[in-house]
This record gives C-alpha cells, structure tokens and sequence, in this order.
C-alpha cells in the first residue's frame, strides 16, 4: 500500500504564502539554516546529528538552527522515521523511534516585490539571495565536473539563455505558468515512474540592463533553441 506523504515525511503542499515579515527573512537568510532546510527538502527527515554529520556542522548549533527554523515554520518535528531508518517490514527501527526528527515543511512561499521592500528587508533579501545563487551555481557547476563518463544522467544538465519582450502583466503571468509546470510534475511517489531523480530548478528572469539610448530591445543571437543538456 502507498504511504501518505506524512508517512513519507513530506508535509502536505500549503497555499501561497508571502513571507513579509523581516524576523521571518532573518530567520531564512542565515546560509546554515539554508543548507540545513535544503537537505531536509531533498533527502527527507533527519536529526540534528545526522545533519549535523552530512553538512559538516556542530550538533548543538544544528539544534538551535532547526528549533529556529521551526519557529518560523519552515521545519517541524515529525514522529516519522525515514525510509533509511525502517526495516523491510516498513516499521521503524527501535533506536529511530527514540530520536527527535524534523522534516521539511512543504509550501509555496513567495517573497515581497521589490517595490514592497523596506530598506531594512532589501538588505536581507540581497544577503539571502547572494547566498542562495552561489551555492546553487557552485552545485551546478561541480555536479557536472564530477558527472561519470557512460552515466547517462551525466546529460541531464539543462540550461537555457534566451531574451524575451514582456509587459508587467505577462511576467507575472509567464512566472504562475512556469511554477504550474513545477506542479505538474511533483507527483507523489506511487506515481513516480522508475529510474526518476530529484532535479533542482532556477529560474532567472530580469530586465536588460538599458542603452545608452533607451531600453535595449535584445533577441536571441540568431533565434535558435539555447537549451543545451550537456
């Protein structure tokens, strides 16, 4: 029998939520937490210990983090042990029941506009997202130095560069589309085909910096597709 995603230890999906409290920022850009809430995320639930073993930090500062975390809603204790910690039979190991778990509490989350942004929270959201960018860069980057020749997954390393001409309006509308393809895509795991991994994703979508006469009005070099697997 499939198991829930509790079981799974994956929180049911909430709805949309802005995090526009500048404490809640804080929380989220301190780069440990970050680390700490993307391993909980992609690997499923974990004690203190096990993170702090997997991301190379002291356990008792991984307890202060995670109990910040919590606080914020971001993690939550779970009484859940992961699939590593359960016997064949599904039932979790003796020792799993006696350890304090945490998992991931899932969302869509979405932070203010810019234009909506104290000084003070441009600030952290900039801190935040320097972080977030070159550790997501840095993991792209070696992932594909280190893929193995003959793995075919070492093809599975797609980007695209390209310029688009966008009123407000269909930005915002371009962006609900791409975060509906994410969703449709997120199946639970009884319908996840086999041989499927996690994939990360980013999407980054911004003006062009302007000519000295006015908007630049780019298009892609020769109009070709820019999406290069490899």
């Amino acid at each position: 029998m499939p198991r829930t995603p509790q079981e799974r230890g994956v929180s049911e999906p909430a709805a949309t939520v802005e995090l526009g409290d500048l404490a809640t920022l804080k929380a989220l850009a301190q780069p440990r937490r970050q680390r700490m809430l993307e391993h909980l995320t992609l690997h499923g639930p974990a004690t203190s210990a096990t993170l702090a073993r997997a991301l190379g930090l002291n356990t008792g500062s991984t307890s202060y983090h995670l109990r910040e975390l919590a606080r914020y809603g971001f993690v939550e204790e779970t009484v859940e042990a992961p699939d590593s910690a359960r016997r064949p039979d599904g039932r979790p190991e003796p020792s799993a029941r006696r350890r304090r778990w945490w998992r991931a509490v899932a969302g869509d989350r979405r932070f203010p506009p810019r234009s909506r942004q104290s000084p003070a929270m441009r600030q952290v959201m900039d801190e935040l997202n320097h972080h977030a960018y070159a550790a997501d860069v840095e993991l792209f980057e070696r992932l594909q130095r280190d893929a193995q020749e003959g793995d075919p997954w070492s093809d599975a390393f797609a980007h695209s560069r390209s310029a688009v001409r966008l009123t407000l309006p269909e930005l915002r509308e371009f962006f609900e589309e791409y975060i509906a393809l994410l969703n449709r895509y997120k199946r639970p795991e009884s319908e996840t085909p086999p041989g499927a991994r996690t994939l990360l994703t980013r999407l980054f979508a911004h003006p062009a910096p302007e000519s000295p006469g006015g908007p630049a009005h780019l298009t892609a070099p020769d109009d070709r597709r820019e999406t290069d697997p490899s």
